[in-house]
């Protein structure tokens, strides 16, 4: 059998390529506005972490902004030269380091905040104020759902 002649069920609906398309319009955007602010999509992905989990360990910012450890490092080294994060030892094992905002940190995050919902205001705006919730849900499952272990 070809791929022309294969069943309509076995072939893609083409919402990962839309996914896929929507991830990289927004990223670009996403630079776009975050640019003139001085800061790249990891490093405001980095300072949002931060201050939703109050700190967090280099392999643990690296995981969650989808990056090596090694760039991880080197991005930290340069924000906190940058006077946005501070380290410290963790107390409770002295070869983890933890990564907190510092007050100039926040200043720049929620400027990058404001340039961010202002790009999703513009992304959403054909989406009626019941829809939003429902669009937020249904993004959080697939990620969820792709997220699980054995897929």
């Amino acid at each position: 059998m070809t791929t022309a002649d294969s069943p309509a069920q076995d072939k893609p609906s083409g919402i990962a390529y839309l996914i896929g398309r929507l991830d990289h319009v927004l990223s670009r955007r996403m630079r776009d506005s975050l640019l003139p602010l001085g800061l790249t999509v990891q490093q405001y992905t980095t300072l949002s972490f931060l201050c939703t989990q109050g700190q967090l360990s280099n392999a643990q910012l690296a995981e969650r902004s989808l990056i090596s450890p090694q760039s991880a490092n080197e991005m930290v080294k340069m924000m906190e030269g940058k006077g946005w994060i501070e380290r410290e030892p963790d107390p409770s094992h002295g070869r983890i380091i933890q990564i907190r905002l510092t007050e100039a940190g926040k200043v720049l995050l929620y400027q990058c905040d404001a340039a961010v919902a202002q790009l999703e205001a513009v992304m959403l705006a054909e989406l009626g104020d019941e829809e939003r919730p429902l669009f937020h849900q249904q993004l959080r499952t697939l990620v969820r759902t792709l997220s699980a272990p054995g897929i």
